[in-house]
């Protein structure tokens, strides 16, 4: 069961991926893991560094990619970036969370929700 999950999990980020190159994001890193978990992307936006989550959803169910991330996941995504953030020694640049769900019973072409800035983060919680 787990390997089936990883499978669709890897699809519905190379979708993302694919997504947001399209848009025009350098992708940094896929699958950025450290003891503390897993960032599923890290890219560039115009001189943003983006941490981007990604959920796949075969229905429309469980709700959109905001329900997608609740505030247990938006913590572990903070302290998922502010390791990045540290272990590249990055300073003073712009960051934000995008939320990438891909529903594959959207019934459209591009079944891509994306939300730039999905939430924001006090000023202290990405210092390091």
């Amino acid at each position: 069961m787990r390997d089936r999950r990883r499978l669709v999990g890897d699809e519905g980020e190379g979708r993302a991926e694919a997504y947001l190159r399209r848009q025009g994001f350098r992708i940094l890193g896929r699958n950025v893991r450290s003891p503390l978990g897993e960032l599923d992307l890290v890219a560039d936006d115009q001189g943003v560094l983006v941490f981007v989550e990604v959920k796949r959803r075969r229905t429309g169910t469980y709700g959109g990619a905001i329900e997608a991330v609740d505030a247990r996941k938006r913590a572990k995504l903070i302290q998922l970036a502010a390791q990045y953030l540290a272990q590249h020694r990055i300073h003073d640049r712009a960051c934000r969370f995008d939320v990438v769900l891909i529903q594959d019973d959207s019934g459209t072409a591009e079944p891509v929700q994306h939300i730039a800035n999905a939430f924001d983060v006090a000023g202290d919680d990405l210092r390091w």
